[in-house]
């Protein structure tokens, strides 16, 4: 049977996912959640950094662990909020660093999407959260789900930039095996460990230089 879960390329390449037992539970757990409780990011946009990004798309990926758990900061991509809602500490350190690796002015604005449209993929391992509970649904399935992602971005032909960041993302990386693709990984830039090798890790200039030695655009970061 067809399913037309995200509406572009990765239908193709997730499509045997979606028709997995672990899949449909994993589906049917997050509807209930939905139903009963305050659920984050809103259940249009769970499937966001897919829509954004497609498969033939990607770039660049940014993993995350899960959705910001407060009030109106989700949307569906890792690291981003919302430009109505103040920023959260460690998205305040991704633009710090940003200022000091490429010169690109502290924005105002907090929505990474403008990466988004250009292949930087926004990936959480964990796509839905329960309000004010920090990884309430891990291990309901969703991590099976995103690590299969990533193998299937491993595969990919193009040159891909892996970041990881902190010691949950580095976790990921056993399962980035193509010697093509660039791993670029540091400390997480939560204020707990952000002076413990975030700063000065220069990641945003490291991922351009990959993408134009393999005759790629760099990333815009700027998010104005």
């Amino acid at each position: 049977m067809w399913i037309s879960m995200i509406g572009n390329s990765w239908d193709i390449y997730l499509q045997k996912e979606f028709e997995k037992d672990y899949f449909k539970e994993l589906l049917q757990f997050v509807n209930e959640e939905y139903k009963t409780k305050t659920i984050y990011p809103p259940k249009n946009e769970i499937f966001n950094a897919f829509r954004y990004t497609p498969y033939d798309q990607v770039k660049v990926v940014i993993l995350g662990q899960d959705p910001y758990h407060g009030e109106n900061q989700a949307q569906g991509l890792s690291f981003s909020v919302r430009d109505t809602v103040a920023k959260p500490p460690s998205l305040q350190n991704i633009f710090k660093e940003l200022e000091a690796d490429l010169g690109i002015p502290f924005p105002k604005k907090n929505s990474l999407i403008p990466w988004t449209k250009q292949g930087v993929m926004l990936l959480n391992s964990v796509l839905t959260v329960e309000k004010d509970k920090a990884a309430s649904h891990k291990d309901k399935g969703w991590e099976t789900f995103t690590d299969q992602v990533i193998r299937i971005l491993n595969e990919k032909e193009d040159a891909v930039v892996f970041i990881l960041w902190g010691a949950y993302a580095r976790a990921k990386k056993g399962l980035i095996t193509n010697e093509r693709h660039c791993i670029i990984e540091s400390a997480h830039p939560s204020p707990f460990s952000a002076y413990n090798g975030f700063f000065g890790s220069h990641p945003f200039s490291k991922a351009n230089e990959f993408l134009k030695a393999h005759g790629k655009n760099p990333i815009d970061f700027r998010v104005e």
